[in-house]
């Protein structure tokens, strides 16, 4: 017993200031140290809740386990880690249900919602939100009803759906009326605050957030006091006051530094560093550079990642090229450290399951045989019982035997289709990695050659630099292209300008276009702007620019333009060439699964999934793709997105 207690105290000893708990330390104690430990000192945090746990499942209290279960799935949300968060919520739930704890169900079916809502899957996160209200209602517990409307009404914020999130808010606020205060009216002025800041109704998002500052000002809700302070800093900014945001961020840093939570002052720093900006650079690096640190200092990898792609843009929006390859490569190399092994694991096991349906779908074409060969031998002998009976048996058997030979038929072609459809998948990543590459093998190759002068070979040493940018681009959106074919293709829609993405794309695409001298015109205007998501977008102009240069004849000209349509409000971009066009008879298919690949005009190779992705992609936008083509006069294809 005494080696026991020694080592309990070594341990702890890590942990500096952390209490040493015992066999008799109550669930609610346990609880307490987690939620004091859970942002500062993480590490201590798992260490209580998984004793907190361990002593549960000893006394065989549901509830307290899951409590803790709860617990470890908030610290693992706070650092990234949704899959596994989303497990123990789950694990939670089932025990809630257990004991018929209905406030419990409804917490842990609110948690599921906001693990979905993090990663984008709002359909997903509503039905979780939904399924809380219906308990809480049930239950008549109307703090539960209240939490549920507000992650609704959050929900239906993020995807810009302001009326429909304000509905919400509002029943909420009516809730809020008959019950006592506590931390859900704080987070319910921050919610206001925020949607009113979205709609550019900034006095109003200032009258609900200026209620909540002094309420807050008390040290159980400091957490919330730094997160109404954020608030109201990013409405000053939005409004351009810069010097006020700044003074709010800075002011709500130190109250973090105060309470020791690094997840909010990593927020802040990023904040204060986005604040400043490109007219300040140097300010805004510094806090980028602390966000960084600090993050690190915590094992805190999400963050790092998220501080460092920040860095590198702003690196990039001051043509800094090589600090921004620089900040974009130890990203890359977290990345791939901590996330996309995780990624390739999800890919093989996504393989074994079709692997296994391949397998299960050929046992369920076997049975269906055996049913067959049955019915056979039952046919004989019922003919030899009677010929009335022999007459009602060939008629059933012809009956079963069609509606079989037809489900054979269905699963054979769902095996073919699902075929066709994993193939082209491994192609377009090859097609769409493939190219950049080939451009810049070329380019080392001219520069390798002893007859070309320093200045041509300064000239082919800046578009391999050109070329490498645009491939490191286009290889980190293939990535996420990849992480949306596991995980479902998420929306993320923003308002930004056309003509940067479309330039980039060029760039990357214009080695190709040389090799056949074609001339690509871009007549985008500047200040056109759309609302979509943005790597969606990046994804559709690329492919057709790039079938564009396929499909032109050596000396071919590529417009690409944009007009407004004022009534709809659409904006409209054409990417129109001179090349072969499509013919009549294949336009039906251009778009479809179906169609059949052909060869550009000097035997480019690609994949017909390209254009079936961008349909997917810009109607998952809201907008409409079309094409207009004649053979042996072009094509022009057309892309429709809301504008801002």
């Amino acid at each position: 017993m005494l080696i026991i207690i020694f080592l309990l105290v070594c341990y702890h000893n890590s942990f500096s200031t952390v209490p040493i708990t015992t066999d008799t330390t109550s669930i609610e104690t346990y609880n307490k140290l987690v939620s004091r430990y859970r942002y500062d000192k993480p590490d201590s945090a798992v260490f209580f809740a998984q004793k907190g746990l361990e002593q549960a499942i000893k006394q065989k209290n549901i509830n307290g386990q899951a409590l803790m279960l709860n617990q470890l799935g908030m610290i693992d949300d706070n650092v990234g880690r949704y899959d596994e968060s989303h497990k123990k919520y789950q694990q939670a739930l089932n025990l809630y249900q257990q004991t018929a704890n209905a406030k419990g169900m409804s917490a842990e079916n609110i948690r599921l919602g906001v693990v979905e809502m993090r990663k984008g899957v709002y359909d997903k996160a509503i039905g979780y939100f939904l399924e809380a209200l219906k308990i809480s209602e049930k239950s008549n517990n109307i703090s539960g009803e209240m939490e549920a409307n507000l992650t609704l009404g959050e929900a239906y914020a993020r995807q810009k759906q302001f009326d429909i999130a304000l509905k919400y808010f509002h029943i909420a606020e009516s809730l809020n009326s008959k019950l006592p205060f506590s931390n859900l009216t704080l987070n319910m002025y921050v919610d206001f605050g925020s949607i009113y800041r979205e709609m550019s109704r900034f006095d109003e998002a200032k009258k609900y957030l200026n209620k909540g500052l002094p309420l807050s000002r008390v040290p159980q809700y400091q957490g919330l006091n730094i997160t109404l302070t954020t608030t109201l800093a990013s409405v000053y900014a939005k409004q351009g006051n810069k010097a006020k945001s700044i003074e709010l961020q800075k002011a709500a840093l130190e109250k973090a530094r105060k309470i020791n939570n690094y997840i909010r002052q990593v927020q802040i720093l990023s904040a204060l560093a986005a604040t400043y900006g490109k007219d300040n650079a140097t300010n805004a690096l510094f806090y980028y550079q602390q966000a960084i640190d600090l993050a690190q200092s915590k094992d805190d990898h999400k963050l790092v990642i998220e501080s460092l792609n920040s860095m590198a843009e702003l690196y990039t929006s001051q043509t800094n090229y090589k600090a921004a390859l620089a900040a974009k490569s130890k990203q890359y190399d977290l990345a791939d450290k901590y996330f996309y092994k995780e990624m390739s694991k999800q890919i093989a096991s996504l393989q074994a399951a079709y692997e296994l349906n391949q397998s299960k779908a050929k046992v369920q074409e076997l049975s269906f045989k055996n049913k067959q060969q049955d019915l056979e031998r039952k046919a004989i002998l019922y003919v030899m019982v009677a010929a009335i009976l022999l007459l009602l048996v060939v008629g059933f058997f012809f009956y079963k035997t069609r509606h079989l030979n037809s489900l054979l038929n269905k699963t054979n072609q769902s095996l073919q289709e699902a075929n066709q459809v994993k193939d082209k998948l491994f192609s377009v990543l090859g097609h769409d990695l493939r190219s950049p590459f080939v451009s810049v093998i070329n380019l080392v190759e001219f520069i390798d050659d002893d007859d070309i002068n320093s200045q041509q070979r300064k000239e082919l040493l800046g578009q391999l630099e050109d070329t490498s940018k645009a491939s490191l681009e286009t290889l980190n959106n293939l990535l996420k292209w990849g992480e949306m074919q596991i995980k479902g293709i998420r929306l993320n829609q923003t308002a930004f300008k056309a003509k940067p993405i479309i330039n980039r794309n060029i760039a990357m695409l214009l080695d190709s276009a040389k090799h056949k001298a074609i001339t690509i015109n871009n007549s985008v205007d500047d200040e056109i702007a759309v609302f979509a998501d943005a790597d969606h977008f990046d994804f559709v102009i690329r492919n057709l620019i790039s079938n564009a240069i396929k499909f032109s004849y050596v000396n071919g000209v590529i417009d690409i333009s944009a007009e407004k349509d004022h009534p709809n409000g659409k904006i409209t971009i054409k990417v129109k060439d001179s090349g072969v066009g499509i013919p009549a008879d294949q336009l039906d298919l251009i778009f479809n699964i179906h169609n059949i690949s052909t060869t550009g005009t000097n035997n480019e190779k690609g994949t017909s999934l390209g254009l079936l992705l961008c349909k997917e992609f810009i109607e998952l936008n809201g907008g409409e793709i079309k094409v207009e083509s004649e053979a042996g006069r072009g094509s022009i294809f057309s892309i429709s997105l809301n504008s801002i």
